[in-house]
């Protein structure tokens, strides 16, 4: 049998398939947790540059007509806190700067009492972040607008991003790795169904077509229903396979066995020589065409039945002596005897019945047909090492052929050719021993000319 060629695999598919998904989960999670930690770590440093620069708006103070600052500690310190970031401010009043850092930029959208404005950019060759804050100090009863402005570098933010981005590289990994390892067992796991399904059907013997009865998961129900489907097919089909056979082997033997009966008694009648022996070669083609179609069919019934082999306890004794009284007429027609020894402790064997007599039927026949006239054929039934059933005749034997070869279909050996047979008794009891665990020997006569065919069971 030709095995099926794999085009891939379902558990392998599968695992990749979740393990892609895996890995776009964890990249993903990688992604959002970098971008949420990065928002967070800024809105941190937003809340306390705003902080500072509220911090140093409450402490302005209008004296003698005029906008003074007492820097408070506290509002730069804060600052310091993070990381070794530098710290710059400045504060405008109309204009104007009171204090700071003259250099540093005004930021890019102007900002009110109500709403701080926050900018980031470079600054004195670094990335700050800046925040500005408005209020309105009165001096000598005309307002005046200050604009408080308090940057810091990123570096502690950089440091901190890098570090959450460690962490969330670490998790990610972490995740695809579990993750993966659950996909393939995810994938083992969907696939146990149809593993248990396929054990069970290569446990079944070649005859048992019952359909299949397994715990199926929804998906695999319509297959499973296809597949019992085929099985009833398939053994209506064997099993009309086999009545067709049985019913051919009646319909071709009856008639050639009437056309030689009657052949038979036309031969007898006939008085010119040259009629005689036309006659004669028809009897022969007549016996050739019954012989072969009969063990073609007989072949057939095998190769069906060895599908489906029945294992029934079987009496040997009785089939050998069943079988040597069956074939008696037929050797009597040349003064051959059948001698049949067969213990009184008969063994038995598990088989089928209708195969097993077919092998010994198309031995014992052949010892026949190649036996000369008024000789002996001995059919014994033996057991000790194993069991054994032996056919041992007086013909021709086998003319030095392949003894392994004459048990291949039609093979026949060189010196019969002038005997009607097709070449499949000896493949016939070849293929039944093979079916019941036993073996096929062919070997020359002990005691003489002839040849011996046994088939050999073991004990257990």
């Amino acid at each position: 049998m030709t095995a099926q060629r794999a085009s891939g695999s379902i558990r392998r598919r599968l695992f990749l398939q979740l393990a892609l998904i895996a890995a776009l989960l964890s990249v993903g999670l990688f992604l959002v947790t970098r971008s949420l930690a990065a928002s967070a770590v800024e809105a941190m440093q937003d809340g306390i540059l705003a902080a500072s620069a509220t911090s140093i708006a409450d402490a302005l103070r209008s004296e003698d007509g005029a906008i003074t600052l007492d820097l408070p500690y506290s509002a730069l310190s804060m600052l310091g806190t993070i990381n070794q970031d530098r710290v710059f401010y400045r504060v405008v009043v109309d204009g104007e700067t009171l204090t700071g850092y003259e250099d540093l930029p005004p930021p890019d959208e102007t900002p009110t009492i109500s709403r701080n404005s926050f900018s980031t950019f470079a600054y004195r060759d670094d990335e700050v972040r800046m925040v500005s804050v408005a209020r309105v100090v009165s001096t000598g009863g005309v307002p005046s607008t200050v604009q408080i402005s308090v940057a810091q570098t990123r570096l502690g933010l950089s440091a901190i991003s890098q570090r959450i981005s460690g962490v969330a590289t670490a998790a990610g990994l972490g995740f695809f790795l579990v993750a993966t390892a659950l996909s393939l067992w995810a994938a083992r796991s969907a696939l146990r169904p149809l593993e248990r399904m396929t054990e069970a059907v290569t446990r079944r013997g070649p005859g048992d077509l019952r359909p299949l009865q397994a715990e199926t998961p929804a998906e695999l129900v319509p297959f499973v229903d296809a597949l019992n489907s085929f099985i009833s097919r398939l053994g209506a089909s064997l099993q009309r396979s086999e009545d067709l056979i049985a019913e051919a082997a009646h319909r071709v033997r009856t008639p050639l066995a009437t056309v030689r009966a009657k052949a038979e008694v036309t031969h007898r009648k006939l008085q010119k020589p040259e009629h005689r022996l036309t006659m004669r070669e028809m009897i022969r083609a007549i016996d050739e065409s019954s012989r072969s179609a009969g063990q073609l069919l007989d072949h057939a019934m095998v190769s069906f039945r060895t599908d489906s082999l029945s294992e029934d306890t079987v009496d040997l004794a009785e089939i050998v002596q069943e079988t040597c009284a069956r074939l008696e007429p037929a050797a009597g027609l040349k003064d051959v005897e059948i001698r049949c020894q067969t213990p009184a402790d008969a063994p038995t064997v598990r088989g089928d019945w209708l195969l097993l007599q077919s092998a010994i039927r198309n031995i014992v026949d052949n010892a026949v047909k190649y036996s000369p006239d008024d000789s002996v054929v001995d059919v014994r039934l033996e057991v000790g090492a194993n069991i054994r059933i032996s056919v041992t005749d007086l013909g021709r034997g086998f003319g030095g052929a392949d003894l392994e070869a004459l048990k291949a279909r039609f093979a026949r050996g060189g010196n019969v050719s002038d005997i009607v047979g097709s070449g499949l008794g000896l493949t016939i009891a070849d293929e039944v021993a093979r079916a019941h665990g036993a073996r096929l020997e062919l070997e020359p006569n002990k005691n003489g000319e002839g040849a011996c065919v046994s088939i050999v069971f073991p004990l257990s």
